[in-house]
């Protein structure tokens, strides 16, 4: 696929909650439950109000997993009128498609009626499968088990939604565990044919967690890590890196067909410490291969109708501007 110009999505990042029920070793993303651990409607609505006049495509819905199973959220989600967080996604996935926004939720693990009930509200969805090795990193986290990742991009597989999942590179696993996980996402896309796309995504130490002085992989362990991944799955499949976090530059070559989510608004809540690059840096960075906008769902998907007829009428106008016709180049 290195003939083809590199991909990104032009997109706004909604962090509905930072509380989360996971202990992760890595994160600096997860809060208690405290005033301002909940955003609220009006500023979802400003952001994808403003996004959509930048001409952002995706909303990136995402919050910690789980969090009514934390002291005190199930209160406050109530407080601002909703039952749940599900409850409060979804309608704020309405909101999105009302501003023209295309939503792509990542949320931690749901259940196969938890992403049948978000289905019709989402273009796609996404669940980072980071390893299927049990690491120290993840003591602490019921949602980090392998298994009940991988049992989740599988349904979301019989679900027929786009998805997208990943590796998290540095974070106490092997090279043959990156290879084991690998192998595993070819294995449920072969089953399925749904995952558009895997990120590699390299560990960035946090300050104030435990594992802020743990070392991270270096270029050439990275560059050898999408090697294999490209190898290994099929070439359907987009390799994905976060140009803000990694030496994109030097990655290029290795595989890499997408630079994923850049927003022109909002920052990485995940990464607030790595600015998003500009789409002038990513142009320059794609160098002679070219640059070119996608939609959260990719073109393949659209002309599957992998899609809730609802959002036929969006995604086909999204697809008209970023395509230049509604069923993908």
């Amino acid at each position: 696929m290195q003939d083809r110009p590199l991909t990104f999505s032009k997109n706004v990042f909604l962090p509905l909650t930072t509380v989360c029920r996971n202990r992760c070793g890595y994160c600096c993303f997860r809060t208690p439950v405290q005033e301002g651990c909940l955003m609220v409607p009006a500023e979802v609505e400003r952001i994808l109000k403003n996004g959509s006049a930048l001409g952002c495509t995706e909303a990136l819905f995402t919050f910690g997993e789980r969090p009514e199973e934390e002291p005190g959220f199930s209160a406050m989600i109530r407080d601002g009128g909703f039952r749940t967080i599900l409850d409060y996604c979804e309608a704020m996935c309405r909101k999105s498609i009302a501003y023209g926004v295309l939503p792509h939720t990542n949320a931690g693990i749901l259940t196969l009626e938890e992403m049948e009930r978000l289905r019709p509200v989402n273009a796609s969805m996404g669940l980072m499968l980071e390893t299927t090795a049990r690491v120290p990193a993840h003591r602490g986290s019921k949602g980090k088990e392998p298994e009940v990742r991988l049992a989740m991009i599988e349904d979301a597989g019989r679900l027929k939604i786009p998805f997208t999942t990943g590796l998290l590179l540095g974070i106490g696993e092997t090279m043959a565990d990156r290879e084991d996980s690998l192998f595993a996402i070819r294995d449920i896309h072969r089953r399925y044919g749904h995952i558009q796309e895997i990120i590699i995504q390299n560990f960035c130490p946090k300050p104030g967690t435990p594992m802020s002085s743990h070392p991270v992989p270096g270029t050439d362990e990275i560059c050898v890590t999408i090697q294999m991944a490209r190898d290994i799955l099929p070439d359907e499949i987009a390799i994905q890196i976060p140009p803000n976090l990694i030496d994109a530059s030097s990655l290029i070559a290795c595989g890499v067909d997408d630079l994923g989510g850049v927003s022109p608004l909002t920052i990485d809540y995940v990464n607030p410490e790595h600015p998003w690059p500009a789409v002038e840096e990513l142009r320059r960075l794609a160098g002679a291969r070219g640059l070119a906008e996608r939609l959260c769902i990719y073109p393949r998907f659209i002309e599957k109708g992998w899609y809730d007829r609802s959002l036929e009428p969006l995604i086909n106008r999204l697809a008209q501007t970023v395509y230049g016709r509604s069923s993908g180049p």
